[in-house]
């Protein structure tokens, strides 16, 4: 379209998101979005209509997450805002780059008073990068620009714009703006040097791996990293999957808080390579004023100084490159000894072992970790809601290849594993998908199996059942407090799953477990397993016999 040619704002707007290269638009419209949803019917964007904007939200920033490009959440105003604003917070807080568009009553000339209107740019700012009110459909496509270029740019996140509905609705003589070429800036080699100095000069390197580091081609060049120096390394449980945890250098994952093996490990290391290290995470290590260890913050960013964590050394700038820098500079040395965090992961490896063979029914939950680690294939994606049993999974389940668990430990949000898990059904339609889901967490988004099954995907639910807030029930004990105000009831998740079209099964023992798990992957559709299970040993495990046989070694 040339340059001065009158256009509707909407369908400058839709241009502007086709030329961004968005696929979809995931969300709840309402009357002040319908000029947008008239420009969307004729694009090629996919719209995916939801039943809770929350839900919405959640599907774009997985669809972020995944893919590293914007996806919309579109919402109106008002309450459909406000619905939205915990899917934006964990975007942010997660490092996933999001757009959320929202309505909102004509700003030149409005009959309708005060009704439904709330400052929703300013309530967004918080939780954003950038939120903005869209006054004029001639600055529509510059705004349009920023947005997606700071959601996708280093650190990814979410941003807003709110398109009033007289704007939508006016003449644009603007035209998109096309996206820019931006590469990421390379590590000084100075700084370089210096970390790989440190390194060569260290006993007991290691590498902890962050949430910053799951990235393109980052994954390769730690592989090589690795494969040259063979110095062991520890992920934290967003940067689980970065590289291969079948890896014999691998020590495990910071699950819990300290105490655990994989900590015990960390704590011998003289010189610590923190890649991606992010303290949005809960720290896989603490750091002390009199610390006699070399941390070095290998990242897009310089690091968030915090109590527990100021790195000596800090190598910023593309992580890949940076990575590849030192493998091409450094020299093994032969004095450096990681037999000490070895023993640690080994004593782990056998006392999980120990764990994960008891067959009792209600499911153990170490037992549902290997058994579902047995079920999915190396590239399968298993989608983690919040609850107790995410530190099993962070703990104890191998991922083989990045973005293979998607699990939260940024916001934490219950509900967001089912729309995880329908976004990584359209963004992998060729791959296994499992959402696991406490019951607390599955009913907070469970509405949207309709949604799941209108789509078409294949998918199953796994919902872990104890008929209460497990996470909140398991510190409760660790506490010693009274059992009180955390169990309530469930619907028969069979019948649930069944009244939306989905298909419900109910998981009997151990060995019916695992029988499920391979019929519902093999089978298409939408598949619900209603899965019993016993956290009465949580407490007795995570917060005393791990610490314990771990502090013994």
């Amino acid at each position: 379209m040339a340059e001065g040619q009158a256009i509707k704002t909407s369908d400058l707007f839709v241009q502007c998101l086709e030329a961004e290269g968005v696929e979809y638009v995931f969300g709840v419209p309402g009357e002040e979005n319908l000029d947008l949803l008239d420009s969307l019917s004729r694009s090629d964007i996919r719209l995916v209509l939801t039943r809770h904007e929350q839900g919405a939200g959640f599907m774009a920033a997985t669809y972020g997450r995944l893919t590293g490009k914007t996806a919309v959440c579109l919402t109106t105003l008002g309450p459909g805002a406000t619905n939205a604003l915990t899917a934006v917070a964990y975007a942010q807080l997660g490092g996933m780059p999001m757009l959320t568009v929202t309505g909102q009553k004509p700003i030149k000339h409005s009959k309708q008073g005060r009704f439904q209107i709330l400052d929703v740019v300013a309530m967004m700012h918080p939780v954003t990068k950038f939120a903005h009110q869209l006054a004029s459909g001639e600055t529509l496509p510059a705004r349009v620009r920023e947005a997606v270029r700071l959601a996708e740019e280093e650190r990814p996140g979410a941003t807003h714009l709110e398109l009033p509905e007289d704007i939508a609705a006016e003449e644009a003589h603007a035209t998109p703006l096309k996206a820019s070429v931006a590469r990421r800036p390379s590590a000084e080699p100075k700084a370089v040097r210096i970390a790989v100095e440190a390194v060569e000069a260290a006993k007991r390197p290691l590498l902890v791996i962050g949430a910053g580091a799951n990235r393109n081609m980052a994954s390769k060049m730690l592989g090589e990293f690795v494969d040259k120096t063979g110095i062991p390394f520890v992920t934290t449980q967003m940067g689980k999957g970065v590289l291969d945890e079948e890896r014999p250098l691998f020590l495990g994952c910071a699950a819990l808080s300290s105490g655990d093996f994989v900590h015990r490990a960390i704590e011998e290391a003289d010189c610590i390579l923190s890649i991606g290290h992010d303290v949005i995470e809960k720290p896989p290590f603490f750091m002390h004023r009199d610390d006699k260890r070399v941390v070095i913050h290998v990242s897009y960013n310089t690091a968030e100084v915090d109590p527990v964590y100021f790195p000596q050394i800090e190598v910023i700038g593309d992580i890949a490159n940076a990575i590849w820098q030192m493998k091409e500079a450094i020299t093994p040395r032969d004095d450096w000894d990681a037999s000490c965090m070895l023993r640690y992961r080994e004593a782990e490896q056998e006392h999980s072992r120990e764990l994960m063979e008891d067959r009792c029914f209600p499911i153990f939950p170490p037992f549902l970790v290997a058994a579902i680690r047995r079920a999915m294939p190396r590239e399968g994606v298993i989608c983690l809601d919040n609850g107790v049993y995410k530190l099993w999974f962070a703990r104890n389940y191998m991922a083989h290849l990045p973005n293979t668990i998607l699990l939260d430990n940024a916001l934490a949000s219950m509900g967001a594993g089912l729309p995880s898990a329908i976004a990584t059904a359209l963004v992998h339609p060729q791959r296994k998908v499992l959402a696991v889901c406490g019951d607390g967490g599955f009913m907070m988004s469970g509405q949207e199996l309709e949604t799941a099954v209108r789509l078409g995907v294949d998918l199953t639910v796994l919902i872990l059942r104890d008929d209460a807030y497990g996470m909140i029930r398991w510190k409760q004990k660790n506490m010693g407090l009274a059992d009180y105000g955390l169990t309530f009831g469930n619907p028969d998740f069979v019948d649930y799953a069944q009244s939306f079209g989905a298909h419900g099964h109910r998981v009997e023992s151990a060995e019916h477990l695992e029988q499920l798990l391979a019929q519902c992957r093999d089978a298409g559709g939408v598949h619900v397993i209603d899965c019993p299970v016993d956290y009465s040993e949580n407490d007795s495990l995570l917060n005393h016999e791990i610490k314990e046989r771990s502090a013994q070694l």
